[in-house]
């Protein structure tokens, strides 16, 4: 297993070309957000666009709609409810954020499997939270699985693997990860990420992030890089987004007991800046 570096950043992070408009960096639809759990998808696009994609849209329930607008005016926002809308906004889009804030029930289980059978050849897909949980409890296919992402934190892991977390062991995660022929990012206060290509360990993070939103906005940011740095493969564009959000926040534990995951989406564009310049 490599260990990220933050040589990696420099690769990935690049200065904008003159010649740009907002189709150049990618299209991002994040769906979740039920009537409970609103701000893991107002935090999960806030990151998406504080780390550069294009364009950002949220199906979400009713209810989110207002914060939404309110915090980031910059996303457009539609009903999660409205089939038709939903539909087109798939189609239009490169890649998918299924999950945070999401909720289990059978309206949301309806929603993902909708999702997912949609799958095209230009979608990445990335499956996070309350998403994981619903397909650890189904049986699933893809139609692109080496395009698709989980993001699982070790509980979530254990549901869709099936290995407690005592037996989350590279060699057996790994393991799990050939089965689903998937990238798979197992956070921890030491993350990895399993993918065809390779496997890397992030050698940052701290305690202080250890709170609600963190890998929200860790799915997030994975769906603004996986859409906008396609010079490079997707395991780096991944990994990519790993490592700079637990850079990110072990630059904000230096004065901070506790890393707000809204925090650390504020420094995005300036540390985005530092890497391509360096």
């Amino acid at each position: 297993m490599e260990t990220l570096a933050l040589d990696l950043l420099n690769e990935t992070i690049k200065k904008r070309p003159e010649n740009s408009h907002k189709g150049t960096f990618g299209r991002v639809l994040l769906i979740g957000g039920n009537r409970q759990y609103g701000g893991a998808i107002i935090m999960a696009a806030t990151s998406c666009l504080y780390g550069g994609a294009g364009l950002v849209s949220v199906a979400t329930d009713k209810v989110n709609h207002a914060a939404l607008h309110a915090r980031l005016p910059e996303a457009m926002v539609i009903d999660w409810d409205d089939q038709t809308q939903l539909n087109e906004q798939i189609k239009q889009t490169d890649v998918l954020v299924i999950g945070p804030g999401m909720g289990v029930d059978s309206f949301e289980h309806t929603r993902l499997m909708e999702v997912l059978a949609q799958q095209a050849e230009h979608h990445v897909l990335i499956i996070d939270g309350s998403a994981i949980t619903i397909l650890a409890k189904t049986e699933f296919t893809f139609n692109y699985p080496q395009q698709v992402i989980f993001t699982p934190h070790q509980k979530e892991w254990e549901r869709l693997s099936g290995l407690s977390i005592d037996a989350q062991t590279i060699e057996n995660n790994k393991q799990a990860q050939v089965k689903l022929n998937s990238v798979v990012v197992v956070k921890s206060h030491r993350t990895t990420i399993y993918t065809t290509a390779g496997d890397y360990l992030n050698p940052y993070g701290n305690p202080g992030m250890a709170t609600g939103g963190t890998g929200d906005t860790l799915a997030g940011l994975i769906g603004s890089f996986v859409a906008q740095f396609k010079q490079i493969s997707l395991p780096k564009r991944v990994s990519s987004a790993v490592l700079l959000h637990s850079y990110i926040g072990d630059q904000l534990a230096k004065e901070n007991y506790v890393v707000l995951p809204t925090k650390l989406s504020e420094q995005l564009p300036q540390a985005m800046k530092f890497f391509s310049e360096k």
